[in-house]
């Protein structure tokens, strides 16, 4: 299994991340792609991967909610970073109206900027979508055509809002652990989209599935995604392991060591 998003530099895994990980790769996680949140999470996601090379893989990004005043500043470090060494793809990015409105048109010039940066370095881009879905579209629509590819990270949405992504680029979905929340939905959306499109990701410490909701979330957890996902393809858990993973290492050019 990939785990195509986990933020296991964050604190929360402080006390056991080594342990963590060990549990991760013995319950079949052969990767971990980590997405950067802003310059302050950068180092602890740098020696994360640096500890676990060829297993753990950073991106570069500056999170949508992590977009303030000084957001310009922000994205100078991620630029640097880019032409300092290369990454596994660009993100997160996006948009995020869940919190705080204040600062949506600078989220929308941040996500156009590292849009355009996945562009010219021909990478991925992990994009954050709540409670903004047309806010994010509508930024990425000058992009169609050219080339686009990525991640929607953590959809939760159905078919017609899958369809506006896929118009965008070559973009997958990452599933996680709201797939297995019972009043979700998503389940019964998922039904009526290719298996093609989709990759198996945590969100750590974020959103662990049931049964640990509330709990904190590891990459130990995906294989309860990857039972639910059985279950809604009819599929068995193999063959998804199988699918997910092709479609990760396709988009993500991962090299294991």
């Amino acid at each position: 299994m990939i785990d195509t998003h986990a933020h296991i530099y964050s604190e929360e895994f402080d006390a056991d991340r080594n342990e963590m990980i060990q549990r991760a790769k013995n319950a079949g996680v052969k990767s971990i792609i980590m997405p950067n949140v802003d310059s302050e999470s950068l180092p602890r996601m740098l020696k994360v991967e640096e500890e676990n090379s060829g297993f753990c893989f950073a991106a570069i990004g500056l999170h949508p909610t992590s977009v303030n005043v000084d957001y310009k500043n922000e994205l100078a470090l991620v630029k640097s970073e880019l032409e300092r060494r290369k990454y596994i793809a660009i993100g997160e990015t996006g948009i995020d109206l869940y919190w705080d409105k204040t600062f949506l048109n600078e989220q929308i010039i941040s996500l156009q900027t590292q849009a355009e940066w996945a562009l010219e370095y021909n990478l991925p881009i992990i994009i954050h979508v709540r409670n903004s879905h047309q806010e994010t579209i509508n930024a990425l629509k000058p992009y169609k055509g050219k080339g686009l590819k990525g991640i929607f990270h953590c959809f939760t949405a159905g078919q017609k809002e899958a369809e506006d992504i896929f118009e965008l680029g070559d973009f997958l979905l990452g599933i996680g652990g709201v797939v297995t929340f019972k009043n979700s939905g998503l389940a019964e959306n998922l039904k009526n989209i290719p298996i093609e499109k989709i990759v198996l990701e945590t969100d750590s410490p974020y959103l662990a599935p049931t049964p640990f909701r509330g709990k904190r979330n590891e990459p130990t957890y995906l294989t309860f995604v990857r039972e639910k996902m059985a279950d809604i393809y009819g599929l068995t858990y193999s063959e998804i392991v199988t699918k997910t993973s092709e479609n990760a290492e396709k988009l993500l050019k991962i090299i294991n060591n």
